[in-house]
């Protein structure tokens, strides 16, 4: 069975795929700053926040069945100075992990920017995520901050990282 990647926009049929995606993040203590996990019911107001065409949800697919999504949200939301800025994160169901799909997520998120009029990319995420950090770098974004030892999971601390991408010098 040939399998072929396509990466869309979110429609409303994709929200449990979504939850059930950034669940397994928040099990794993190291690819979000959540500890709780969602029911689709919580997430629907997050899910409607995001639109195509100023701050999409991407997921991609293989053989119709989602197996990842990226987001870009608002930086520091409701200040006009800063709405060329977008945060870009991106999750995968573990089971199709090193596939090249958060590569495929990524670069789709980046050839998008200049349709939505955003002129940089910031990254946000804990210190410890190695796989996290060695696909942003990848693209060439560069860290361009470190808050260490703010995350508290349970007397366990990590830092933040703050990854970047000018868009308009790339």
């Amino acid at each position: 069975m040939t399998r072929i990647l396509n990466i869309r926009f979110a429609s409303n049929k994709d929200l449990p795929f979504i939850v059930e995606i950034y669940n397994q993040a928040i099990r794993s203590n190291t690819a979000t700053g959540d500890m709780d996990m969602f029911s689709i019911a919580e997430r629907i107001d997050w899910f409607h926040k995001y639109d195509a065409n100023n701050f999409p949800i991407y997921v991609a697919e293989i053989n119709d069945k989602v197996i990842g999504y990226a987001t870009l949200s608002p930086y520091r939301e409701g200040r006009r100075a800063m709405n060329k800025i977008a945060e870009i994160s991106f999750y995968l169901d573990y089971s199709f992990r090193g596939l090249g799909i958060g590569s495929a997520l990524i670069n789709h998120a980046i050839n998008d920017c200049r349709r939505i009029g955003k002129e940089t990319l910031l990254a946000i995420l804990l210190d410890v995520n190695d796989e996290s950090i060695g696909l942003l770098e990848k693209f060439n974004f560069k860290k361009w901050g470190h808050l260490p030892n703010i995350i508290n999971f349970e007397d366990v601390k990590y830092g933040q990282f703050i990854y970047g991408l000018n868009l308009s010098s790339t």
